[in-house]
């Protein structure tokens, strides 16, 4: 799940990679909604070189407060 992935990255250290499948997945979704900047494999490139994620955005952090302002 694209949130679950953004909660657990929330304290990494950035640039981070991403190797797994499933979380360059999530972080392609994420990207995509704006949550964070990553540089993403070009899908069906071959071997898969890892997602990069360079940061969580702003609207990224907003949404984290407001999924732990709704979980309270």
């Amino acid at each position: 799940m694209p949130m679950d992935f953004l909660r657990r990255i929330e304290e990494a250290q950035f640039p981070l990679a991403v190797l797994e499948e499933a979380d360059i997945n999530c972080a392609a979704v994420l990207a995509a909604a704006k949550f964070i900047d990553a540089n993403l494999p070009v899908p069906g490139g071959g071997s898969k070189p890892p997602a990069v994620i360079l940061r969580i955005t702003p609207q990224g952090r907003a949404e984290l407060n407001r999924l732990r302002k709704q979980c309270t």
